[in-house]
């Protein structure tokens, strides 16, 4: 109380560190913070009580409601001080003032939130009321930081989840429960996005089965195989679409498959001429970011699609007409940028002429848009 009317902020950390009663009170009812406060000397007696606790000294109190360590340092908002408290065992992180304030209310009433942050992870009940019946949450709603109330909490439960998961099956449950979050952070610690489970099952099956779209496509963009098969031969797709046929799911697991296929190629019939020609095996694929329809090494045999649709031309079928041939199953024609048609007969039939279309049409539109952005 003495070096507190004096001012002397060295005497004050030395006292504190030693060991001192802050929270008592003279025979006029005086403590040395309300000392420091009449003198106006507020703020160096905050700053040593801070620079104790900083050095890893818990100030002592006999009375809480006088003098609360851990109140009194989120109160002026010192958070790296804050951090240290949280850290000592036996410090009461629920502890509530005279009126009834915990720690965590009189961060939130003083729009404290890296201070409400650091209570929260620390452990502190986020429910209690002060005399008022006020929380947390109903504060910080008053206060408009109801929004970062709301990442804090769910910050903190996807941190608990995350501690909680141990194993290979960590990141197949996060994925099964759509927890996209934590999904995220398991894979930045280096989970593998295409180990199976004990049932045989990758997260992407998972995340098609479960409905979830936009996790399927999270898990896609790290490496996510659409063509693994369990033992029960289900994939991706044929798990996708237990929700129903064309479906989201289903949508970001063809467009991976499509756009994959397409750029590694694969053995086609190529018609020549429209029909009229006499037709051979090429090796098709989309090649380089300006998405050009390859077969060959020459300038013709490299093409770039305005069109591409499952199924033959009118001119091809009258070209054909006498060969008895232009309904073979596979048959897939593209329009050339330069208004030429052109006909292929892929492996696979009516299943995979689809995949092509699908694959020309969403190369050739992310080409277009990626050339546009580097234009703008």
């Amino acid at each position: 109380m003495i070096v507190a009317r004096r001012r002397n902020e060295d005497c004050v950390k030395v006292l504190a560190s030693a060991g001192v009663d802050i929270a008592l009170v003279s025979s006029a009812g005086q403590s040395a913070e309300s000392i420091a406060e009449s003198v106006q000397w507020t703020l160096g007696f905050q700053q040593a009580v801070v620079d104790v606790i900083r050095a890893g000294k818990v100030p002592q109190s006999s009375n809480a409601k006088m003098f609360c360590p851990l109140m009194f340092v989120t109160q002026v908002n010192e958070v790296e001080a804050l951090k240290k408290l949280v850290e000592h065992a036996g410090i009461n992180l629920d502890g509530q003032d005279a009126y009834g304030y915990t720690p965590a209310v009189r961060a939130a009433a003083n729009g404290h939130m890296e201070a409400l942050r650091v209570l929260v992870f620390a452990g502190a009940n986020a429910k209690m009321k002060n005399k008022q019946g006020d929380t947390v949450r109903n504060i910080s709603e008053l206060t408009q930081n109801g929004e970062k109330f709301e990442a804090i909490t769910q910050e903190y439960e996807l941190q608990k989840r995350l501690n909680n998961s141990a194993g290979v099956n960590s990141l197949h449950h996060a994925t099964w429960d759509g927890l996209i979050d934590l999904v995220r952070v398991l894979m930045s610690k280096g989970h593998d996005v295409n180990a199976p489970d004990a049932d045989g099952y990758t997260p992407l099956m998972l995340a098609a089965k479960g409905g979830h779209g936009a996790l399927c496509e999270l898990l896609i963009s790290h490496g996510a195989r659409c063509s693994l098969e369990n033992a029960r031969h289900e994939t991706g797709l044929s798990l996708s679409r237990l929700n129903g046929i064309g479906s989201d799911v289903e949508r970001v697991i063809l467009d991976e498959l499509a756009r994959k296929h397409v750029s590694e190629g694969a053995p086609v019939k190529k018609h020549t001429e429209c029909g009229r020609g006499t037709p051979h095996v090429k090796s098709l694929r989309m090649v380089g970011d300006a998405a050009v329809l390859r077969w060959g090494k020459s300038s013709k045999r490299n093409v770039i699609c305005k069109r591409a649709e499952v199924g033959p031309s009118s001119s091809f079928r009258w070209n054909r007409r006498r060969k008895f041939d232009t309904d073979e199953p596979g048959t897939v024609h593209v329009v050339t940028t330069k208004n030429k048609e052109i006909h292929f007969v892929c492996e696979g039939g009516n299943e995979m002429a689809p995949l092509w279309v699908r694959g020309i049409k969403l190369v050739t539109r992310e080409a277009i848009f990626c050339k546009s952005e580097r234009g703008a």
